[in-house]
């Protein structure tokens, strides 16, 4: 015979863990159009109060933050990250536990990682399959953008259930990749007026595949296989080529674009370029990090494990002026 639950007791808020309520008082705080002292109330994740101490009645048993001659800062978003990504028979070391652990110990809240379907594969199942390895493990907020890998009618027609039921709303393409995700310029305009009847937004990795292809076999046959091989095959104008040609081919289709991980001072002024020409369409570069903190000049560094440990896509460039004027293209 079944039972009926027993009630549920509310805990008065006073006996609740002082873990779910925290008051952070002293502290100035940091925002992006302005900075300015005053105390905050955060209740079960939700910044409840920001004011004068003097404004709020504080309850009993709340977890109290001295914040005195500290700033303190909204939670990060970082916009671009592959948890426990598949690629080139490697699998990304960090899983969507120990990312996401290591993000909010950087103080980093908030995460985006890209789902990206092999050739062929539905985006609904490569979406539920990020999902699955990430739900169950993830220590702070995330979304999604998916990857459009390849184009088909299916391709389009799933895009729509993407934005319409899932929640995704930014698509990547690749113009680097030759034979694995790279889309030529008739399927990268497709997708982009796919995107655009969408009202999404559109991403694109920004180098030149074709010429990569060509580079790559011309290094291995000259016998070089290290780590220099890696910027020596994508040198800057392969990827400003590739950052003009994704302008101008999202201008025609009217659609917003997004360029991932611009790397290089040329490639960074074609972006600049883009912004100013189509003022009103929303075009965005988007840097790393590794570019405003140091320089391609490791590929040549004598211990190999040093060299490789700086090797991505595009590469960082030998040119150690570069994050100078990245910064300065970022204060723009």
């Amino acid at each position: 015979m079944a039972t009926s639950p027993k009630p549920v007791k509310k805990v008065p808020i006073h006996l609740q863990s002082s873990q779910n309520r925290v008051y952070i008082k002293n502290g100035h705080i940091v925002n992006h159009d302005k900075s300015f002292k005053a105390d905050i109330y955060i209740e079960d994740g939700i910044i409840k109060f920001v004011g004068p101490a003097s404004e709020i009645v504080v309850p009993g048993g709340v977890r109290i933050v001295d914040a005195a001659n500290k700033l303190v800062l909204p939670g990060g978003i970082d916009p671009h990250t592959h948890m426990q990504l598949k690629f080139g028979g490697c699998v990304a070391v960090d899983d969507f536990y120990h990312g996401t652990k290591a993000a909010v110990a950087g103080g980093t809240t908030t995460i985006i990682d890209f789902v990206l379907p092999d050739k062929g594969e539905s985006l609904v199942e490569a979406y539920d399959k990020w999902r699955a390895w990430a739900d169950p493990k993830v220590c702070c907020d995330y979304a999604l953008h998916v990857g459009i890998t390849w184009w088909s009618k299916s391709v389009a027609e799933e895009m729509k259930i993407m934005c319409e039921e899932l929640g995704v709303n930014s698509f990547k393409m690749f113009m680097a990749y030759k034979g694995l995700y790279q889309l030529n310029d008739s399927e990268l305009l497709d997708a982009f007026e796919r995107i655009r009847s969408l009202n999404g937004v559109a991403q694109v990795h920004a180098e030149n595949g074709d010429i990569i292809a060509k580079n790559v076999q011309k290094l291995l046959a000259a016998g070089i296989t290290g780590p220099e091989g890696h910027e020596l095959s994508r040198q800057e104008e392969v990827e400003a080529e590739a950052v003009n040609r994704a302008c101008i081919l999202a201008h025609q289709s009217d659609c917003p674009l997004y360029v991932v991980h611009v790397m290089s001072k040329s490639a960074g002024i074609e972006v600049a370029r883009a912004r100013n020409r189509y003022k009103n369409q929303g075009i965005y570069g988007e840097t790393l990090a590794a570019a405003l903190g140091t320089d391609g000049a490791h590929y040549w560094h004598e211990c190999f494990q040093h060299a490789a440990a700086h090797v991505l896509s595009p590469p960082l460039r030998p040119d150690r002026t570069t994050p100078e004027f990245m910064m300065k293209l970022l204060a723009k």
